[in-house]
């Protein structure tokens, strides 16, 4: 039997606190060759992690991991089994990428090539599950990456370096591991500007924060309340085996995530898949029968169905992507409600009839700092001037909408970031600017996952025109 090349590695001893090289920058954007058909087989772990990390590989160039996951899946062709598997070991990454990439950062003799990095962050991933089972043999994840390393061109040549690390890791762990956590980002696995964000925001939480935001996000659901009551649909899914608690008005946390196919009632509109956090936003807006509703930034439009659930209202849903506004049209048609679609930024009134809405909801853009346990990519695709840019966008889109809304109406202003510039700053700034009456509201939710409360990081603040 041939032997596998083996190199000579460098002591993690001798690399306290190191920096990551200049190629693991997200500015490299190198030619991936995402649609290269492998030949290997569909159903293997190692078709799994290497349709993994071209999409991490894609991440690391600023394409986000659903849009980078969807272009491997099309391209590769890739079955439903396997688009599970991939999108499972990517966001794993994802969550663990800080960690991972320090680790490399040790090991490999010279800064590995994008894809080479990625295929070796997924498989790190792998061998350091936190908190729980591992989800692989260490052995078996080191056999499997390295026959997916043999299989595409941009990463056979590094085929023996990757078995090196791996094996590397397996032996010398503890000294490894001891050695990368030595790095704030590879402790929290979030960029060293995000980690300072968060003790600057939240210098008593901080530490909670940033761990609830690396934990996997639960399934929770929104009842339909035209449909069926909270007590009824726990009675069924009870009778389906499916555990689950009750963790809000119209939330359903089940106790394990399951396909939508699969949840009882999804099909015919009796739920929907709604964080708990994101469920405050229309009972908060106080909508009655027949009044005039905007729903601003409306996609992917589960605050649009919940409005509608809730009142006979004649709602306008907002937003400025044709493609995510047709998924705001297929949930209610899922939900058997009617909404009108308006393709239009929030920020022009190009659009507006000029008759005012009663009330309107303003999810505005943000750096969406606080749903990053359902969107690990976020805090890697980032930058901390993303914060002042897109704060200043939501801005403008908050007063133009104030010239829409009626005497006497609310306007609710949402945001999913935990930083005070997208959020507080931003609701005490607008108040003042236009005179807004505020009225009682959640304010800042800082992630939570327990079993009195289980939500996203979301903020509120609900303001009133004067008459």
């Amino acid at each position: 039997m041939n032997k596998r090349p083996t190199l000579s590695l460098k002591s993690p001893a001798k690399a306290a606190a190191p920096k990551l090289r200049a190629s693991h920058a997200r500015d490299l954007k190198p030619a991936l060759q995402t649609s290269f058909q492998t030949g290997l087989k569909p159903d293997s772990l190692a078709y799994s992690l290497i349709g993994a990390a071209q999409a991490v590989a894609q991440v690391r160039t600023g394409t986000n991991l659903p849009q980078a996951l969807a272009q491997v899946w099309t391209k590769g062709d890739a079955s439903p089994q396997a688009r599970g598997a991939m999108q499972d070991i990517a966001y794993r990454c994802m969550r663990q990428l800080g960690q991972s990439e320090a680790l490399i950062g040790l090991m490999a003799p010279k800064a590995p090539e994008p894809l080479v990095a990625a295929l070796l962050a997924c498989a790190l991933a792998l061998m350091t599950a936190p908190d729980e089972v591992q989800p692989y043999e260490e052995f078996t994840v080191v056999d499997q990456t390295v026959t997916a390393a043999d299989a595409h061109p941009d990463t056979a040549r590094a085929k023996g370096m990757v078995n090196a690390v791996l094996r590397r890791f397996l032996r010398e762990r503890q000294a490894l591991l001891e050695t990368a956590l030595m790095q704030p980002v590879a402790k929290w696995n979030y960029p060293q500007w995000w980690i300072d964000a968060a003790k600057a925001a939240w210098p008593q939480d901080w530490q909670g924060v940033l761990a609830t935001g690396n934990s996997a996000p639960p399934l929770t659901l929104r009842i339909n309340a035209r449909k069926t009551t909270m007590e009824q649909y726990l009675a069924t899914l009870d009778a389906a085996g499916m555990a689950a608690t009750q963790i809000g008005p119209y939330a359903v946390r089940l106790a394990k995530p399951v396909g939508v196919t699969l949840i009882p009632g999804f099909a015919d509109g009796v739920v929907s898949v709604q964080d708990a956090g994101a469920q405050l936003a229309a009972p908060l807006l106080d909508v009655q029968d027949g009044m005039r509703v905007l729903d601003a930034c409306a996609a992917p439009g589960g605050k649009t169905c919940h409005i509608l659930e809730l009142a006979d209202a004649r709602v306008t849903a907002l937003d400025a992507d044709p493609k995510r506004l047709a998924r705001v049209g297929e949930n209610l048609e899922r939900l058997g409600q009617q909404a009108t679609l308006r393709t239009a930024d929030a920020q022009s009134a190009g659009w507006w009839d000029g008759v005012p809405f009663d009330r309107i909801l303003a999810d505005v853009p943000c750096t969406a700092s606080g749903i990053v346990r359902r969107h690990p990519d976020i805090r890697w695709l980032r930058r901390k001037g993303d914060t002042l840019q897109l704060a200043t966008l939501s801005s403008k889109i908050l007063d133009n909408l104030w010239q829409m809304l009626a005497p006497g109406g609310k306007l609710l202003f949402v945001t999913c970031s935990l930083w005070p510039q997208e959020s507080e700053a931003q609701a005490a700034a607008f108040a003042v600017r236009n005179q807004a009456v505020r009225l009682d509201a959640p304010g800042q939710l800082l992630p939570a996952g327990g079993t009195g409360q289980d939500h996203d990081g979301l903020f509120y603040a609900l303001f009133q025109k004067n008459a």
